[in-house]
């Protein structure tokens, strides 16, 4: 304890690591989220269940509902979800932000992949904490080397 009293810096800086450190996992973990958020709807999707879909969708209009009904309908597989290529727009993004998230997948039983986008939504900071929203998915793209727009 005498060192504790001599060193009141080496507590304030154990403090302020602790703090940080504490900071930098929640951030890095919405990446996780993120991935775990888009696999689950595409399970639903493959699965046919459109309104496990739209559950997942934060503010889907008519429009997206639409195209929900569409890709639970002509998406639908058998088999496991093999994620083969991510690509998001909005990584390790520090404050709000929309944009895509473009994902190849196939069903562990078919030979051919499907590349749909998503539209992710981050809104907060990195300082005072990040929350994560799926707002719409895309119908498959025609041309796999499609960008999302």
């Amino acid at each position: 304890m005498w060192r504790l009293r001599r060193h009141p810096w080496l507590v304030l800086a154990a403090v302020v690591f602790l703090a940080l450190s504490f900071q930098l996992a929640r951030w890095l973990s919405l990446e996780n989220i993120e991935r775990d958020d888009i696999s689950a709807l595409l399970v639903a999707q493959a699965h046919g269940d459109a309104s496990a879909m739209l559950a997942a969708l934060s503010g889907c209009d008519e429009s997206c509902r639409s195209t929900v009904r569409e890709d639970a309908r002509r998406l639908r597989r058998p088999g496991s979800i093999q994620i083969l290529a991510y690509q998001s727009q909005t990584a390790y993004s520090l404050t709000s932000t929309t944009g895509f998230t473009r994902v190849a997948w196939k069903s562990s039983l078919q030979l051919l992949p499907v590349v749909q986008c998503f539209t992710v939504r981050r809104s907060g900071n990195a300082l005072s904490g990040l929350t994560l929203r799926l707002v719409r998915v895309s119908l498959p793209l025609a041309n796999t080397q499609g960008d999302c727009r």
